[in-house]
């Protein structure tokens, strides 16, 4: 049975898989809302209502996009905002946390996504990592794609790559969730370009990681990216009404498989 949460004030509304009937809420109007379902009777064919539990306001413009973290991580949610900060909401130990990145993206921060929990060739490696990881990808209206790594530490997420390229405000960006041998990040922006990045370990302890992106070209803007849940299939959408699928070849290269038109 489909339920709807009216007088919301809300358009972007993603439900939590793990921890529950949960929802989380966003808008123009700087709040991220958290709403539970709760049954209106006892019955277990009874429906079910959705109540407001939490209200943030932390942030002073629209929050554009809201990321649930992987499971593995805990109740974590990412929000990105039109401020220029980044805000990670935690519930742990019966409350609600929160950790803000001021200045994340200084024009704004139009999307986040979270990483897989665990690092790339974690699952053949003969020392795998203990405890899940907690990295962020952020793209915003300074052209820039940005990754943050979790310091437990000093208890906040640290700018460890920003990665240059788009020309224009990056719209969108998704993490992979594979975690085969590679990492892979998709960023799409208004320069008619989707950025496929790919991660390679290098010799540098000061830069582990090294971040290559192969750039796919549209004749219209972009707006969303999203991959399958195997992490190998690519989808693109843009301001011509139009999805595009894309899937890596044995050359390494991406080669379009399917459009879809309105």
């Amino acid at each position: 049975m489909a339920q709807v949460i009216t007088n919301s004030g809300h358009d972007d509304m993603i439900a939590h898989p793990k921890f529950g009937p949960i929802l989380a809420s966003s808008s123009y109007d700087g709040r991220v809302l958290i709403w539970r379902s709760t049954p209106t009777t006892s019955s277990s064919n009874s429906p079910s209502t959705f109540q407001k539990v939490f209200e943030s306001t932390l942030h002073t413009a629209s929050v554009n996009l809201l990321a649930w973290a992987p499971h593995e991580c805990g109740c974590l949610l990412a929000c990105a905002s039109s401020d220029g900060c980044i805000s990670v909401l935690e519930f742990q130990d019966g409350s609600w946390n929160h950790v803000v990145l001021q200045g994340a993206h200084g024009l704004g921060v139009n999307s986040v996504s979270w990483a897989p929990s665990a690092r790339p060739g974690s699952l053949v490696s003969a020392n795998p990592d203990k405890g899940a990881l907690r990295r962020i990808v952020s793209g915003g209206s300074d052209c820039l794609v940005k990754i943050w790594d979790w310091n437990p530490e000093h208890k906040t997420y640290h700018l460890t790559n920003t990665l240059t390229g788009h020309s224009d405000w990056v719209r969108d960006v998704s993490w992979s969730p594979t975690i085969l041998a590679k990492s892979y990040i998709a960023s799409a922006s208004q320069d008619k370009t989707v950025r496929i990045w790919t991660s390679s370990p290098t010799s540098d302890p000061s830069n582990p990681v090294e971040w290559k992106s192969t750039t796919l070209t549209f004749d219209a803007v972009l707006w969303r990216v999203s991959w399958s849940l195997s992490g190998n299939v690519l989808a693109v959408s843009g301001g011509d009404n139009k999805v595009s699928l894309w899937k890596e070849n044995l050359a390494g290269e991406w080669d379009c498989v399917k459009w879809i038109e309105e």
